[in-house]
């Protein structure tokens, strides 16, 4: 989704199985408290410190689902800016205002997975393996799932822009190849090696054009399989348990995933989940979200995850850098406010649902810790770039939890 965002700042039953992550069979110590220990909306703010209750101890209140029955496999959040909020000194509240860890909020109110991007050699540090392996460690402690989005670049990677890391560009083909798979291997085997193997992995990001341009873009399929396949393989050289993913923008387009899944079918790329990106305010109706959710998952034969959506909760602003969507109701029947933001969550979480043959995964909220922190820009060569984004997290510019995280978790 960034080329978005960067074009207006700068200008299943086998399968479910293995994708849901296991809840660790010795709880914490402090795992006996209760749900119902600390109830969200019933205690003043001034009544509950910080340390009331150990964030690591708050099991999952997502409560049952609205009309019963199991919830979604995949219930997630990109936290990829987190561990850079924190460091900046981000802070996140419960919704009774309590403060705590943003995993073990997340995780309290009914996420059960997680999605970090990974850069190969990033200007500020961040979403580097070292960053990747310890935020991981910390969710898989929650008992959380772990996807690993790989963008095969040193910065965003997306349908308009799919650059090499630094240290690729003077590869020839086959060296970049072999890259790609050293790259994922060794990211994937040392979380594995420090006991938290990926669940789940993108072999690239938004892969509309490809990736790795100009060797893997979408006009050279023969090579842009190559590539794919040479991750794919990797990621099963560590573990065959952990399913790749392939994923694309523009939810809302069937003449797109057709075009695209059709040419990788022809081409022997090897894959186990499609990926969508879904923003209703620029990937078309949700009916037109809809349709195609169920159209490639039934053509293809495989089940589906939303990789990414998100949707504001105000028009405001929290860190004097202009919102990349500012509409008061950017989405027909969804104004942008803690009401609408969860109204939304809760109507794409059913579209999900409703996927025939129970190939809807579930869905991640992209960037719900993403707040308004001073330094925790959208450009990581620049430490004054702002945050266009904050209003469309999962918690408030008071820091809180959001009606919507539970809605989403909920489904």
């Amino acid at each position: 989704m960034v080329r978005h965002l960067a074009a207006l700042l700068c200008a299943a039953a086998a399968l479910l199985a293995p994708l849901t992550p296991p809840i660790a069979a010795a709880a914490p110590a402090h795992a006996a408290v209760p749900d119902t220990a600390v109830p969200d909306a019933a205690v003043p703010d001034a009544a509950v410190p910080d340390t009331a209750v150990p964030d690591a101890a708050v099991p999952d209140t997502g409560g049952p689902r609205p009309g019963g029955g199991p919830p979604l496999p995949i219930r997630g959040a990109d936290v990829s800016s987190l561990a850079k909020s924190e460091a900046l000194g981000g802070a996140y509240r419960y919704a009774n205002g309590r403060r705590g860890d943003a995993l073990a909020i997340l995780r309290h109110d009914g996420l059960n997975y997680i999605r970090l991007k990974v850069w190969v050699n990033p200007a500020d540090g961040y979403n580097d393996r070292s960053r990747v392996l310890a935020v991981a460690k910390r969710a898989k402690a929650l008992g959380m799932g772990l996807l690993v989005d790989f963008h095969y670049s040193d910065s965003w990677a997306d349908p308009g822009k799919q650059n090499k890391p630094a240290a690729w560009e003077s590869l020839s083909f086959d060296e970049l190849k072999q890259a790609l798979y050293d790259h994922t291997y060794d990211v994937l085997s040392a979380l594995k090696a420090q006991g938290t193997t990926a669940d789940m992995v993108q072999v690239g990001n938004e892969l509309n054009g490809g990736l790795l341009w100009p060797d893997g873009r979408w006009d050279n399929w023969p090579q842009l399989a190559a590539l794919l396949n040479a991750g794919y393989d990797a990621v099963k050289a560590v573990s065959g348990r952990t399913k790749v993913v392939l994923h694309l923008a523009d939810g809302g387009d069937n003449g797109l995933y057709r075009w695209w899944f059709d040419n990788a079918a022809a081409n022997g790329i090897r894959y186990d989940v499609i990926g969508l990106s879904y923003y209703p305010y620029w990937h078309g109706t949700m009916a037109a979200f809809q349709a195609n959710l169920n159209d490639v998952a039934a053509r293809y034969g495989k089940p589906v995850v939303v990789a990414e959506t998100a949707y504001p909760f105000t028009t405001g602003d929290d860190d004097g850098w202009a919102n990349t969507v500012a509409s008061a109701e950017p989405y027909p029947g969804y104004p942008a406010t803690p009401a609408g933001q969860a109204a939304f969550a809760r109507d794409l979480m059913n579209i999900v649902r409703a996927v025939p043959g129970g190939r809807g995964l579930g869905a991640f909220w992209w960037e719900a810790t993403w707040t308004g922190v001073k330094g925790n820009g959208w450009d990581p060569a620049d430490p004054a770039s702002g945050n266009a984004w904050e209003n469309q997290a999962l918690f408030g510019f008071d820091d809180r939890a959001l009606p919507a995280l539970r809605e989403f978790a909920r489904r």
